[in-house]
């Protein structure tokens, strides 16, 4: 007798691990090249969420197989009406506003193919570290599609966002970083030790010091130098309130007395 085929479980998706404060959240579809499909969507959020609430310190966003992910997966759509398509695209804009707005830190490890929404999970992490094989394509126009139309100008500027968009040119790694869509270019085989360094580095600042920093950053970008100077001394006033900040201090103090024994 044959069995119906059971459609994968939304947790088969994306897999959460929580390890010495770090984070590792990671896409699981390696078969379907990580492609974004709505039971993934609905898992990042979910991950995001749980994220959120536990004693993290950073979050590594990374994926298997020899692609990040190859953007959206467009096989879902066949047969579906323009409100499904609609309702898909709102949960996707819900997973990524789940990452960027994580409380703690989030750095996207990127390789291979990263293709559209492949695109838009990297920008709405904090930075990205990217491997050299790394290649960007924001071919949604080409698709008869629109995205990737507000965080890719934010990050690169209006006239270059446009280019990328209009042509579906590869980005390759180098560039990336010329343009600052990722912070850091390093072998493909020191990808996953190069974000455990920088997490670890992120891991030794005070969690509330760090917390606030992201905010401060993240709503000073939305204003002007006056209010964001405001928003960093309310940010400052609220970490002298929690006294963890002469910890760090204490820190610093040591270090440098250490350095000048040695």
């Amino acid at each position: 007798m044959t069995r119906p085929h059971e459609p994968e479980a939304p947790q088969s998706r994306v897999h959460l691990e929580i390890t010495d404060g770090v984070a590792h959240v990671r896409l699981a579809r390696p078969e379907a090249r990580n492609a974004v499909d709505l039971p993934m969507c609905l898992r990042l959020r979910e991950v995001f969420e749980e994220v959120d609430d536990s004693d993290a310190r950073v979050v590594l966003l990374s994926a298997q197989g020899p692609s990040f992910c190859a953007g959206a997966d467009l096989k879902e759509r066949t047969g579906k009406e323009a409100a499904w398509v609609r309702r898909r695209r709102i949960a996707s804009f819900a997973a990524y506003a789940a990452i960027e707005q994580c409380r703690h830190p989030v750095v996207a490890l990127v390789h291979g193919a990263i293709v559209g929404s492949g695109g838009e999970l990297t920008m709405a992490a904090d930075f990205a570290i990217a491997a050299e094989d790394a290649v960007f394509r924001f071919p949604e126009p080409h698709w008869g599609t629109v995205g990737a139309t507000q965080r890719l100008q934010r990050a690169i500027g209006k006239r270059r966002a446009k280019e990328l968009l209009f042509t579906n040119r590869p980005m390759r790694a180098a560039e990336a970083l010329d343009l600052g869509v990722v912070a850091q270019v390093v072998p493909a085989e020191e990808l996953a030790a190069t974000g455990a360094e920088v997490a670890a580095h992120i891991t030794k600042a005070p969690p509330l010091a760090i917390e606030l920093t992201k905010r401060a950053v993240d709503l000073g970008a939305e204003t002007d130098l006056d209010r964001g100077i405001r928003i960093e001394m309310s940010a400052i006033e609220q970490n002298l309130a929690d006294g963890g900040w002469r910890d760090g201090f204490q820190r610093f103090r040591n270090r440098a007395n250490n350095s000048e024994e040695s």
